[in-house]
Order: C-alpha cells, then structure tokens, then sequence
C-alpha cells in the first residue's frame, strides 16, 4: 500500500466513485433537513422571525465539531484507516437523529434534534474533504472534488424527490394532521436515514486509506502533541496562521455561504405562502408548495450533478479562481430572479442558475485549498476553513430575525433576493485568490 506522503497513484473513475459515493448518502440527509426543517417547524409552530435563530444549531456544530474532528482524524490510524471511523461513526448518529427527527411533538424537541442531527452530519462530512486530499495526486484533485459534488447533486436530487414520492405512494391523507408532523415526513425521514448510513458505508467498505509514510514519526509527533491542552493550543496556533490562499478564499467564502443559509431559510415556503398563496399550513396548497420548494431544490441539484460532468475542464483550461467567480455570479442572478417570479415554474429558471453556482462552490474551494495545503495537516485545516463558512451563517441566524421582522416586513423571496446580492459580492471577491504552495 503507498504511504500517505509519498507520491500518489492515479486512481481509475470507479476508485474515485467508490471514495465519494459516502457523500451521496450524507447529502441525502443534509437535503432532508435543508428542504423540510423550516416547514416542520411551522408545522409545529414557528414565526417566519423565529425560524433563522431555530437553525443556529447548523452553524454551532460545524463551528465546534468540523475543526476538532479534522485535528483528531489527522492524528488517527488503526484497522480502518484515518478518515474512516469518523464516517461511520456519524452516519450511525446521524441515522438514529434522522429517524426521530419527524416525531417531534414541540418545538423545543426538534430543534435539540436538529442539533445533534447537525453535529452528527459534520464528523461524516468533514473527513470527506480531507479524504480527496489524501488519495488523490494533484492532477486528479479538481475530479476528486467534483465527483464530490455530482454525489451531492444526486443526493440532493434524491432528497428532494423522496417527499413528492412517498407522498402519492401514501395518499392525500398522508399529509393531513391535526398538529405536529404529518405521516409522509415521517416515512420520507426514515428512508433517507437508512440511505444515509448504507451509503457511508459503502465507502468505508470498497476504499483503503494510505498510512502514513513513517508509522514511528506518526506516532512520535502524536505523543507531543497528546492531552486536551496541547491539542487546543494547536488548533489554535494554526487558526492564527492560516496559509495565503486560505485566507484569499476564505472571505469568499464567508459571503457566499450566508446567501445559500437565507435561501435554505425561506426559499420552500416562501414558494407555498408567496408563489402558490398558501395561508394555512395544514391546509392542502401548503404541502404542494413545500413539495413544489424540494422538486426545486432537486432541480438544482440535478442541474449541479450535470455540469460538474464539465467543471473540471471548464477549470483546468480557465483556472479555479476564474471559473469559479463566474459561477458565482450566475447563481446571484438566479437567486435575485426569484423576485420576479409570475409562477412557479420561472423558478425552475432561477434554480437552473443556483445548480451551476453549487456545483463550483462544492468543489473548486476545496481543490484550491487541497492543492496548496500541508498534507499533514489538511483535516484540520479543512475543519478550521468551515469556520467561514458557519461564522456568517451564525451572524446570519442571530441578527436576520430582526432584519426579516422589521427590515423586510416578513417577506420570505425578499430575504432570497438579499442571498443572491452577497453570492454576488463573493464573485467579486474571487479576483483577490492567488494559488500558493504554503
């Protein structure tokens, strides 16, 4: 087997599938929870005000859980490799929160299941990205990341589908409840759930890991670095000293993720109330827009899966940086048209826009910073490069409920259309990334 650290096979495209079909299984999972959480908290009562502060426990987990487990599947390897025992064990935790997550009966319980559902997606999802890092030499890192991204697009298509699916399958009455969650949420939970851990399991089964190159040194610098202190002084030092191109993508993205947090905010039901003209959520009109909200979601998805079959090429020939500050600034041209929607089926345009968006900023991120990171230490620094991600999303979850109550008067597609003006400011943005070694 090739040491971690020497130079890296070429893998074939079923090698490159198998490591990140996993990730199929953990989008399937994410995509549940982006397209239907704000809906269940209606269901069980939420202000359109309230909403923003009830998804604070996306941004926290990440905030707390990406950068530890990077640190600590950096410093790992045993029967099942480095990465793979944090796949597993999240996608079992993650499973367990999935199924119990629509039989909440209060508020307060779905979103302390949405918490540990969150911090449980993170110790899956975080090793994934380092893992493209480790096994693959850098002229395959853009496939890597990409192929990552067509997992995601499938898992989201898959996610968004499996309400629409389940709910014809079901009947009409599926979806009638006096209070609480419907019975078709909860059939759509528990599927997702079991596809969630099959596929992570999956890849832990069909991928092997590559040791480290000196078994003893690994071993050695580890023993320096033991204990609880040692450790958080580590994670600290590096956070204070994080790489060049680090930093020059990370105000990227710390513009580009609170856009998608507004649009996963409002997005589905501001397709029921405010497309469709939805008043009640029990009522049947409702549903369809939620349902119609995930068929979008879908569709982007789908959209994501399709052109990141060409964004490797499209970036080898025209640079990461380059490609994607264009894709950037297409996806804020789709988010700021849903304002001007006559129907919903404009939003299918809009959606069209954001798919080519999510391809670029699922991969091309990732692949400028796996390209120019410390091998030895790109868990962790994958894990602290999340932090710009969650910070302004918990800035986003803390400050936009008083924006949304007394700034936008409520209105869900005018809290979309702010998403779509930061995605425009992160395109900008991209033209300060230099790619360095260091």
């Amino acid at each position: 087997m090739t040491a971690l650290g020497c130079e890296k096979p070429a893998l074939s495209f079923w090698q490159i599938w198998n490591m990140s079909f996993g990730f199929l299984g953990i989008q399937v999972g994410w995509g549940m929870q982006m397209g239907n959480m704000s809906a269940i908290y209606e269901y069980l009562g939420a202000k359109p005000d309230e909403i923003p502060l009830l998804w604070l426990a996306a941004p926290m987990t990440g905030l707390l859980v990406q950068p530890i487990i990077g640190y600590m599947s950096d410093r790992t390897w045993g029967p099942l490799g480095r990465r793979r025992p944090y796949f597993t064990v999240g996608a079992l935790l993650a499973t367990l929160a999935l199924i119990a997550m629509p039989h909440s009966s209060a508020l307060w319980m779905a979103a302390g299941l949405l918490w540990i559902l969150d911090a449980s997606i993170n110790i899956s999802m975080e090793p994934f990205r380092a893992f493209v890092g480790d096994l693959l030499p850098e002229a395959q890192i853009n496939r890597g990341y990409t192929m990552q991204s067509m997992f995601i697009g499938i898992g989201n298509v898959l996610a968004a589908l499996l309400p629409t699916v389940i709910l014809k399958i079901m009947g009409e009455d599926a979806q009638k409840v006096s209070q609480g969650v419907p019975p078709y949420l909860v059939a759509v939970f528990t599927v997702g759930a079991l596809f969630y851990l099959g596929a992570v399991l999956y890849t832990v089964l069909t991928t092997k890991e590559y040791p480290p190159a000196d078994i003893e040194a690994f071993k050695r610098e580890k023993a320096k670095t033991a204990g609880f202190w040692r450790g958080f002084k580590e994670i600290l030092t590096n956070i204070l000293h994080l790489p060049r191109t680090m930093r020059q993508v990370a105000i990227v993205q710390f513009f580009t993720w609170p856009g998608l947090f507004l649009m996963w905010f409002y997005f589905t039901p501001a397709v029921a109330r405010d497309v469709l003209g939805a008043s009640d959520t029990n009522s049947s009109l409702y549903a369809e827009g939620v349902a119609w909200g995930n068929l979008c979601f879908g569709f982007y998805s789908a959209v994501c899966f399709l052109f990141s079959f060409f964004l490797p090429t499209i970036a080898d020939q025209y640079s990461r940086r380059y490609t994607h500050m264009a894709c950037l600034a297409i996806g804020a041209l789709g988010l700021i048209s849903v304002g001007f929607a006559p129907n919903k089926y404009w939003l299918l345009g809009s959606m069209f826009c954001v798919g080519i968006a999510w391809a670029s900023i699922l991969s091309m991120p990732y692949a400028m910073l796996a390209s120019t990171l410390p091998s030895n230490k790109l868990g962790v620094y994958m894990g602290i490069f999340n932090f710009f991600i969650v910070l302004p999303e918990i800035i986003a979850t803390l400050f936009f409920g008083p924006i949304m109550e007394h700034v936008l008067g409520n209105d869900r597609i005018g809290a979309v259309m702010v998403g779509g003006g930061l995605l425009g400011i992160a395109s900008l943005l991209c033209l300060q990334i230099r790619e360095q070694k260091g």
